[in-house]
């Protein structure tokens, strides 16, 4: 924070503190106030605005616990630093449980004060700095629960809002995690078929028998397990929008039926000779490149061409980062809310992490990250002792770690096993100067058992 910028009143009555702490204030940069009692103090508030109130508890008329209980009714998130006389540590308790940010105790040290004020100082910034992002998720950056002010992000959001207008079959790709799924949705709400089924499948997850049976249904005794009649995917999504997630793990057989599924608009359920008429929208999603997957044959490129009417293409999170903030302070609303807790937001240390890290899971990966944030913190800004590993001891330039493994190979002289215990022995003295020396504690954050992470500390002479 500027100093420049930071106003503060001291209240005191004792002239010659006054004066050493307007002379050593000011000496620091910050734009300083001193006043002789509460009265002054309150009557001075109400024309002007400070940052912080240092008062002391001992003064005539109004105490400085008076003037406390005020302050707080005015401006509950005020801070305010009283300093007490020595041995008076009732007053402080009373004073820190009304309200009071810290107490210093007479006499004391400046450096001390200076510690109390600085942290104070950045506790209000951090807190700014997360109401800002709060009041940033404007309407524009909050798309169907689809976070983004990303220029490529605002660009999806206009051909959504075009390509809902439409019936046309669209192919969402980007990598896993991305949000493939949520800009479908959004594409069935923006649609005419909005107030009927979304329906959803992951073709890659089920064995083909079974995918056939639930896209299409089946009827009674059409194979061991089918017991009753079932109804298939694309006759509950009639009228609405059926999902097909990672299309391209699809096997071709079942390629081919989908295509006549498409192409004739008629499903027939295993084991029936009856055809039923269907009317849905199909939306697929994928990971894969299929134009290469169509040329190995993979993918048949006549339902390729059938589904890729219109593309869209999720950009992964790192190549979003200016969304990184936004992202985190809209899952932590979600989970303070789901947890019932009140997390205020972020420290700065572990926001520079999170917009620093490589994100190999995307946007899923950052919720699940600030989902096990939020269930940790104990506090009120989440620091970086409630992160987890994977973000801590993340390799922030990938970029120049390959340029390095790439110019040892290319030596002649690159040692695998040497590089490798190298990373670990950093991994491992950076988690023990973060849990100062603890090695408990150190095992638990890197998932190793007490005596693995002794047996490490051996062996690299980490004493």
């Amino acid at each position: 924070m500027n100093g420049q910028q930071i106003r503060m009143l001291v209240v005191d009555d004792d002239p010659s503190l006054r004066n050493m702490m307007n002379i050593v204030l000011k000496k620091e940069g910050y734009d300083v106030t001193c006043v002789e009692n509460a009265k002054v103090a309150l009557s001075t508030l109400k024309n002007e605005s400070f940052e912080l109130i240092i008062s002391d508890i001992k003064m005539p008329d109004i105490s400085g616990i008076e003037l406390l209980k005020k302050v707080k009714s005015l401006d509950p998130d005020m801070p305010v630093v009283m300093i007490t006389a020595y041995g008076s540590t009732d007053d402080a308790v009373e004073a820190m449980k009304l309200g009071a940010e810290n107490y210093i105790t007479k006499p004391f040290n400046l450096d001390e004060l200076k510690i109390i004020i600085d942290k104070i100082l950045y506790k209000k910034s951090i807190e700014k700095e997360n109401v800002e992002l709060k009041f940033r998720l404007t309407e524009k950056e909050r798309f169907e629960n689809i976070i983004g002010k990303n220029p490529r992000m605002q660009k999806i959001f206009d051909l959504i809002d075009t390509v809902g207008k439409t019936d046309s079959t669209v192919i969402v790709s980007g990598k896993s995690g991305t949000g493939k799924e949520l800009i479908a949705l959004a594409i069935h709400n923006k649609s005419t078929r909005k107030n009927n089924k979304f329906v959803s499948i992951n073709c890659g997850a089920l064995p083909e028998n079974l995918l056939e049976s639930e896209l299409f249904g089946h009827v009674k005794g059409s194979f061991t397990d089918a017991v009753k009649d079932k109804k298939g995917l694309f006759e509950e999504a009639h009228g609405g929008t059926l999902f097909l997630d990672e299309i391209g793990e699809m096997p071709q057989t079942m390629q081919v039926k989908l295509l006549r599924a498409l192409q004739e608009r008629k499903i027939r359920p295993v084991g029936s000779n009856q055809e039923i008429a269907i009317d849905v929208r199909i939306i697929s999603a994928t990971n894969k490149d299929l134009l290469k997957s169509m040329q190995d044959g993979e993918f048949r490129s006549d339902l390729f061409y059938r589904l890729n009417v219109i593309s869209v293409y999720v950009p992964a999170l790192k190549e979003r980062r200016d969304d990184i903030p936004l992202l985190m302070q809209h899952f932590l609303q979600v989970f303070n809310e789901k947890m019932s807790k009140n997390v205020k937001g972020f420290a700065k240390d572990a926001m520079d992490m999170f917009t620093n890290y490589s994100w190999p899971g995307n946007v899923r990966e950052l919720e699940n990250f600030v989902e096990r944030s939020v269930a940790l913190e104990p506090g009120d800004f989440i620091t970086t002792h409630s992160l987890p590993p994977e973000l801590l001891y993340d390799i922030a330039d990938r970029s120049s770690l390959e340029n390095d493994i790439s110019i040892l190979l290319n030596k002649g002289n690159f040692d695998f096993m040497e590089y490798v215990d190298g990373i670990q022995k950093k991994i491992i003295v950076y988690a023990l100067e973060a849990n100062a020396s603890n090695i408990k504690k150190t095992s638990e954050m890197l998932r190793l058992s007490y005596r693995q992470l002794r047996y490490l500390i051996e062996k690299y002479q980490l004493k």
